[in-house]
């Protein structure tokens, strides 16, 4: 595969993964799909939402490259050397914005969402998870189901949060590694040159004599 087309492939496979995290953040702004949660901007919403590893990290931070990386492969079947030594740099911020927001999901997942839950007689608004896994050995809520009610308000919200933050963790792990690879191939065709499809044409032409 020609350095170009592998450009082309990372380039398209890029685009769902950021869409993705970019929606699964904002969703996690709509616990129970209500818009009541974000009045008051930080008060009924986690920290880790609020840094918008999804939006900004996983979402804007690998589109900008996505569509470099593409633009690199259009030409033939290989981008010049500039146009691969550019994609190196911007696939760079493309790993920096994927391990930001793979940062940020599993912070997430750790301390749970924000929710009101009742701590003995009182219904309080925090962190229940957070302050379960500081005080206690058990088991972490991710894998006891049985936790997950705890959260009374809003509705489904430990469910809610974990499906999203993990869609945004496993987004970014996948474009971690195609970022990667990008750089590889970027690298590979600023060092060992290019090639266009009008002279692999010509070669692969069948030649007639007179």
């Amino acid at each position: 595969m020609c350095t170009g087309t592998c450009s082309r492939v990372v380039g398209a496979a890029l685009w769902p993964l950021a869409l993705l995290g970019i929606v699964a953040n904002i969703l996690l702004a709509f616990p129970d799909w209500k818009t009541e949660y974000v009045h008051g901007w930080g008060k009924r919403l986690t920290p880790e939402v609020l840094y918008l590893g999804g939006l900004v990290g996983g979402g804007v931070m690998v589109l900008v490259p996505v569509i470099h990386i593409q633009a690199t492969g259009r030409r033939g079947c290989c981008g010049n050397r500039c146009g691969m030594l550019l994609s190196v740099l911007f696939a760079a911020v493309g790993v920096l914005g994927a391990l930001y927001a793979l940062t940020v999901s599993m912070l997430g997942l750790v301390h749970g969402p924000f929710c009101q839950y009742l701590n003995g007689t009182l219904l309080v608004w925090g962190r229940p998870f957070e302050h379960h896994e500081e005080s206690s050995s058990q088991e972490s809520y991710l894998f006891d189901t049985s936790l997950w009610d705890t959260c009374l308000d809003p509705p489904g919200v430990t469910r809610f949060n974990v499906i999203l933050f993990s869609l945004i963790g496993c987004a970014s792990l996948v474009e971690l590694g195609l970022c990667f690879i990008q750089i590889f191939n970027g690298l590979f065709g600023c060092l060992c040159g290019t090639c266009r499809e009008d002279k692999m044409n010509e070669e692969r032409a069948p030649q007639t004599y007179n």
